[in-house]
């Protein structure tokens, strides 16, 4: 299955504990933080949630 590059491009520090929780389920840790996962269905549904937070890396 095809894969997808993430990266963490802002800080989480004011946002909600839901979005936090998503980042480090993620595995983004900090800004400039690139984790690649397999592109599914759950995981692009945690990108929406933080789209603010991330880039998806082509």
């Amino acid at each position: 299955m095809a894969t997808i590059k993430i990266k963490q491009i802002k800080s989480k520090i004011g946002y909600p504990v839901d979005q936090k929780r998503t980042l480090e389920a993620l595995g983004l840790r900090k800004i400039g933080h690139v984790v690649e996962k397999e592109d599914s269905p759950a995981i692009r549904g945690m990108i929406r949630k933080v789209h603010h937070l991330v880039n998806v890396i082509d």
